[in-house]
């Protein structure tokens, strides 16, 4: 995926959907959010803050901080200011993480949910975010373990005809591109980081809710992901054909009026040290 992608219809798209994203990602949240609040925090940046979930939780928990929310997508950006219209102390801007510029005092705390994959050059954007923050700084981030720790998307990907998806690449920009732990610990040390640490989060990823919850997860894959691109792609008859899969392996995910599937995350934290 690259970096226009954000810029057009699939930031457009997420922002039309940050109810049903910030849904499936709830159990990360909450646990990225422990991490961030584990030590004070006066000033923090949210990177490829999307509809603006974690700025606008930090925001309510710390009135006297400041948080600023960064995003490429002008869609997501929007979405998020109209979400902290009554939070004085949050706000977004446009702007990507890669060369973003502080024009105060550095950020004390990095925090991103899922925003940094997708960098052309990881190393850049991270010795670049290490520049613009404070000394002894924190970074706390997570991003997707493997395709064996998630099988929601390893089951989409098995539905999708050959040739439409293929593999996804250590460090190639994408969803998966820092499930490689090692790969992440040598980028981050190269990019100035210190004080690498790796903790491995599992959780609900909640797909579908409702009266007809097998619907809803229907509609979510979609319009949202790997799956959904896939399909707008397929023929008439490989469509129809991926529509009666993909509700057997919804169905399948069904517990009453709730789809749940399984995924792993990493919650990488570093420091700014100062040290390198």
């Amino acid at each position: 995926m690259e970096p226009s992608d954000w810029q057009g219809k699939v930031g457009a798209k997420w922002a039309e959907e940050w109810r049903r994203t910030d849904r499936s990602f709830a159990g990360l949240t909450d646990r990225l959010l422990e991490h961030a609040r584990a030590q004070p925090i006066s000033s923090a940046l949210d990177i490829g803050c999307g509809a603006g979930q974690l700025s606008l939780a930090l925001g309510r928990s710390h009135p006297d901080a400041r948080l600023l929310g960064i995003d490429i997508s002008e869609a997501l950006i929007a979405a998020a200011r109209a979400r902290a219209s009554n939070l004085i102390n949050v706000e977004f801007e446009l702007a990507d993480a890669a060369s973003w510029e502080s024009t105060g005092i550095g950020p004390e705390l990095l925090l991103s949910r899922h925003g940094v994959m997708f960098f052309p050059d990881p190393v850049a954007a991270f010795a670049n975010l290490r520049r613009n923050s404070g000394s002894g700084a924190r970074l706390v981030f997570s991003c997707f373990r493997g395709m064996e720790d998630n099988p929601w998307a390893a089951g989409l990907t098995n539905l999708l005809p050959a040739g439409t998806s293929s593999p996804p690449q250590s460090m190639e920009p994408g969803p998966f591109a820092f499930a490689d732990r090692d790969a992440v610990a040598a980028m981050l040390t190269k990019a100035g980081w210190t004080n690498i640490d790796f903790e491995s989060v599992d959780f609900a990823y909640v797909a579908g809710t409702g009266s007809d919850p097998i619907a809803d997860a229907r509609s979510y894959f979609l319009t949202i992901g790997p799956a959904a691109r896939a399909a707008a792609q397929m023929t008439a008859t490989e469509h129809a054909e991926f529509l009666r899969s993909l509700d057997r392996f919804i169905a399948s995910h069904r517990d009453g009026d709730l789809v749940a599937m399984l995924a792993g995350a990493w919650i990488v934290s570093a420091r700014n040290t100062g040290d390198s």
